[in-house]
Formats: C-alpha cells, structure tokens, sequence
C-alpha cells in the first residue's frame, strides 16, 4: 500500500509543479519540481522515505524515456550527424572520463584511487536533452546547437554506463586491462544498437502484419509500442548488451519505419502520439521530484563538514566538464556548422547545454551497496556530488541562457488567436447558414462548431443577459401574435410561454448550480413535450369535431422551428465584433433547444459527414484569404489551420 501512496505522492508533486510553472513559466519546470521534491521529503508519512531500485528504475523509467526520444528522433538527422555523434558520444565521452578520473585522482590522492575517480566522472558525463528543453522553453536555441545536444543524449547515457562498468570491476577486482576494456566496451555498445534495431525491426514487421489484415486493432497494437521499451531492455541486458542503447535504437527503427505506419491508422497514430506524450511528460517530471525527494535523504547521511567540501568538490567537476565542453567545440572536435562570427557563442552554448539528470541520478543510485564484503562507503558521497552537479547545472542553465539567447516571441497574443479564431468559426457558420437545405443536420454541425469558440473565452455575463432577454421578449411575442392568428390555441401559447421563459435560463454560466437547473429544465421539457402531444390530439379532435381543417394550426416542432429562426435573424442584426462572444453562446442555446425537441426527426449521417467537411473547409479557406489580405500573420494563420486540423480530426472520430 506504501508504494501506491509513494506513486500517488510523485505524481501529485508532477501535476502541482506543472500547475504552477503554467501560473509563472519563467522559472524552468525542472526547479519545479525539484523543489516539489524537497518538499515532498518534508511530509510526515513513511510514503517518502523511497529506496531508489536502480535496475528497476532503469527499465521502468529511462528505457521508456529514451525509447521515446530515439522514435521522434528523424533518420535523416541522425544520418547526417554521425561524426557529431561519435564525436561527443564516445570520442568526448572518453577523453572527459580519462581527464577528470585523473584530475580527481591527482589533487585527492588519499580519497579517490583512480578506479573511484573514472566511476564519479562516468556518472557525471551523461547529458539530459530534456532538462535542457525545460530550460530553453522560452529562449531560441540555435537549431544547430539543439540537434547537436539531442542527438548526443541518445547515445551518451550508454557510453556513461559502459564507463562505468568497467571503472566498478577495476574497482572490486584491483586490476584492469586495456584490450578487454576496449573489448566489452565494443560489444555492449555496438551490440546493443544491433539488437535493439533486430527486434525493433521485428516489432514493426509485427505491428504492420496485424495493421493490414485488420482495421481496428489499437487496443493490441498500442499496447505493444508501449511495452517495447522494457521488453527490449530486459532481452538486451539478458544478452549483456547495453539496455539503453538497445532501446534508443529500436525507437529510431521506428522513427524510420513510421512513415509507413501513418496512413495506416490516423486513429491509431494518434492515440500512440498522446499516449507517448503523456508517459514521457510524468516520468521526465518523476525523475526531476525523485532527485528532489532524495537529496535531503543523502544530505541527512552527510557530516555538516564533509558538506561544504563536497559542495565545493561539486562545483569543480561541473566547471571542468564545462571547460572540455567548450573546448571540444571551439576546437571544431565536433562540428557545429557555426559560422565563424557565431562560433565562440555555438560553443559556450553546447558547453551550457551539457545539463545533467535522468541518467546521471540513476547511475549513482546503481552503485552497489557492498563491494567485496565490505560496505561502500564512498557511495553516499558520490551520490551527494552527483545530484549537486545536476542541480549546478540546471542552476547554471537557468541563468545563462535567458542572458545569452534572444526570447521566443509570437507575433500574435493568445487573445489575438481567440479572437481570430472565432472570426473563422463564425464565417463557417455563416456559410453554413446561407443554405436553406439540411435545416436538422446543420442545426447539429452549427452547434457542433460552436464549441470550437466556445471553449477559449468567458462570456460578459450582463451583455449575455441582455441580449438573452431580448431574445425571450421576442419570442413572447412571436406566440402572442401566432395566437391572435389563432395558429396555435391560447392554452397552447400559455405553455409556449412557460418554455421561453426558462428555456435557457443559466446557459452562460458553467457552475454546478447551472448544471442542475440543466438537468430540471431537461426534465420539464419532456415532461411538457409528452403532455403536449396528448393535448394536441385532443385539440385535433376537437377541431375535427367542428368541421375545421386541423393543418392550419402549426405543430409543436414548427412553433420553435420558427421561433429559432427569428430569434438567430435578430441576433443577426445586432452580432458585433464586441458582443460575438456572447451571442454565439446564445446562438448555442437555441440550437440545443432546437435539437431537443426534434430529436425525433430523423437526420442524415452521410450528409452530417459531408456538411462537416464543408464547414472544416470554410474554415480554411477564410484563414487562407485572411493571410493573403494581411489580416492574419504566417505564424498566426499556421497555428489556426493546426487547431482546425485537429477540431476536425477529433470531430470525425466522435461520428466513428
């Protein structure tokens, strides 16, 4: 049970910090929730006091995470940036592990034997491409610099781990050699991305078997991509492969392959994207409130003097590291095709964008507790560094990049987009209108394109009301006169009358009050409608019995057909750009009511299909001409056709 508490309390320390960065988004969201973390330790529940299991956290949290970056990674980038790869991954990987174990070894002699200092340089050489994405969100990141830094980060976790290996058998045996450390450090890197891409490939082949012989087969295929990362992780260790690099390389055999899968199953395709997104999102935050968690733990197991010369220690390691970094890219060691005005600026950025996390936390959590018998006692300590080299670089990030990168600026505000998006809804809905065909199945569409407005804005509740009342008192007197025409009888209009007045009572206001007077109105229509169509057939029989003709008195379903009509040509007339808002909500009412009480009528689906297609196209063609006539800036109408593409696909699987 403590267990569920303990993932139910790093989950809710996610959800809470990313409540909070949406509130204030200049901290990065890493700090969040790192704090999140630390205040998490402070809880009194046992919930908390969490031991890190490394292989498990391994399979269940990293190989996930790096199996998802390895299948949005593109080939063709990965392709173009080989030598970068093994530049950093392996080439910089080596050479940092080699001068730091030994600047360690040299100014601590007595404290770090060589074996120990290349274990603690090898957890602090991996990188974290997402901790730096949390740190750049709002600043523009050189493209080349960024790729550079992603396609590093796929590769070098394995080299961290590899490293560490062999520095840990140095370590328990006392010995070590040259040609079989080359040796395993060949075959558990290349042998990992060999068989991750055979049963990456093997999955695919799988997947795309069952895709083609059957339709609809989400429930087994997206599953199967969901557990392909642990189930590949725990076959490549068996084998003694690298895990990580196993998985990193069955995501970028999906990354490939993908363009075969993606008019296979748009629906399909979807789900697995948002399902990714949503898995990648809680486990990246997890990670960021473990080492939040932890770090009052380690630091409780720390001399309050041995603290402040491991903090020191800390701030070393992370500015030697940033020493290479930015050597090996000022020395074109890896190209960063900078131009040469911009290379110093390239380079200090890869330096700063060689931010610690994920892998480097689990590293040091894997260290084993006891080594030859005796208790490690240096791994507390290397722990400690470890996350304080990971926060000084996170810290150090923070700062520096809003300094050195320009802002991310939109050239349109989130009101402008509202508002413009609106604009496009109700042009839709316009055209829509001007045809006088289909009358049941636009009144569903319209209503159905409503909602594209009205989920981005809160109506002026005084200009609602106002217009709602007017709209009421026109209604009364639609029915007072279809009653001096004697079209409908005086009873009929009494409970005509009765309708309007409550009909659409609260429809602005989203409250759980509003809610239940919904539900009783819902309730009283019914029950009005059914006693209307007993007293209908009386009145007809009645009429019959006079010898007057029945059909010249209009239905109930007529009555609000056409009080709906007049309603919308009055809003008509008096719809301006300052009052859009509130009569679309309006407009909405109506067109609800409408569907109520001619949920009997019987509606064509292939013409509700076609009309929605009709609609989603007169979306595009107004954001289409708006651009061309300068109303609406590229990036503005790019983000209104994404938001229309998406409406419509979630539209359409609604109607499946």
């Amino acid at each position: 049970m403590n267990i569920i508490f303990t993932i139910f309390l790093l989950l809710a320390a996610v959800v809470i910090a990313n409540i909070i960065h949406l509130i204030y988004p200049k901290i990065p969201l890493s700090i969040y929730q790192i704090v999140a973390g630390i205040l998490m330790a402070s809880l009194p529940t046992t919930a908390t006091d969490f031991t890190m299991h490394p292989e498990l956290f391994m399979m269940a949290v990293i190989a996930p995470l790096m199996f998802n970056d390895g299948q949005n990674q593109s080939f063709r980038v990965l392709s173009k940036n080989v030598k970068n790869i093994l530049s950093l991954s392996v080439g910089f990987a080596l050479v940092a592990v080699i001068i730091i174990g030994a600047t360690l070894h040299l100014a601590f002699p007595k404290l770090f034997t060589l074996p120990l200092a290349f274990m603690l340089a090898a957890i602090i050489t991996p990188t974290d491409a997402v901790a730096v994405k949390s740190l750049t969100t709002n600043v523009m990141m050189p493209e080349n610099v960024n790729t550079t830094l992603e396609v590093e980060s796929l590769f070098n976790d394995a080299s961290g781990i590899v490293l560490l290996d062999l520095a840990l058998a140095a370590f328990t045996s006392g010995t070590f050699s040259l040609a079989h450390g080359i040796w395993y450090f060949s075959y558990v890197f290349f042998g990992g991305i060999i068989f991750g891409a055979i049963l990456g490939n093997l999955l695919i082949t799988l997947r795309m078997k069952l895709m083609s012989q059957h339709v609809d087969i989400g429930s087994i295929v997206i599953p199967i991509n969901v557990m392909t990362p642990v189930v590949i992780y725990w076959l490549a260790e068996e084998c003694h492969f690298s895990g990580i690099l196993a998985v990193v390389s069955a995501g970028v055999v999906h990354s490939i392959l993908y363009d075969r899968l993606r008019l296979t199953s748009a629906k399909v395709q979807m789900a697995t994207k948002t399902i990714w997104t949503i898995i990648s999102d809680a486990l990246n935050g997890i990670v960021f409130v473990l080492l939040g968690l932890l770090i009052p733990q380690v630091i409780g197991r720390t001399s309050p003097a041995n603290l402040l010369k491991l903090i020191s220690l800390s701030v070393m390691l992370f500015l030697i590291m940033l020493i290479l970094r930015y050597a090996w890219a000022r020395w074109r060691l890896v190209n960063l095709h900078s131009p040469k005005e911009e290379l110093n600026r390239d380079s200090w950025l890869l330096a700063l964008g060689g931010v610690h996390g994920t892998i480097t936390l689990s590293l040091a959590f894997s260290l084993p507790i006891i080594v030859s018998g005796h208790q490690f006692a240096f791994r507390n300590s290397i722990i400690l560094i470890s996350a304080l080299v990971i926060l000084t670089s996170i810290i150090v990030g923070a700062i520096a990049f809003p300094i050195m990168l320009p802002r991310k600026a939109n050239d349109y505000s989130a009101t402008e987009f509202h508002d413009a998006l609106v604009k496009t809804v109700q042009y839709a809905i316009n055209e829509l209108k001007s045809n006088t065909e289909d009358r049941a199945e636009k009144a569903i569409i319209m209503d159905q394109l409503s909602s594209q407005m009205t989920q981005y804005y809160r109506i002026n509740s005084v200009v609602f009301e106002k217009i709602a009342r007017k709209s009421h008192q026109l209604e009364l007197e639609i029915i007072e006169q279809l009653a001096e025409e004697e079209k409908i009888s005086e009873k009929q209009a009494e409970w005509y009358s009765r309708i309007v007045a409550r009909s659409i009572y609260n429809t602005g206001n989203h409250t759980f009050m509003s809610f239940v007077s919904t539900v009783i109105h819902r309730i009283k229509w019914r029950i009005i409608r059914h006693r209307n169509g007993k007293v209908q057939a009386q009145h007809r029989r009645q009429l019959e019995q006079h010898q007057l003709h029945p059909d010249q008195f209009l239905s109930f379903k007529a009555v609000f057909n056409l009080l709906n009509q007049e309603v919308n040509k009055f809003l008509d007339t008096i719809q301006t750009p300052k009052n859009v808002n509130e009569i679309t909500m309006i407009r909405r009412a109506y067109l609800q009511r409408a569907h109520f009480f001619n949920r009997d009528s019987q509606v064509d689906a292939d013409r509700m299909n076609a009309l929605f297609v009709e609609a989603f196209q007169f979306e595009h063609s107004y954001v289409q001409q708006c651009l061309t006539d300068g109303k609406f800036s590229q990036s503005l109408a790019n983000a209104l056709n994404e938001q229309i593409s998406t409406d419509e696909l979630v539209m359409v699987q609604s109607m499946e």
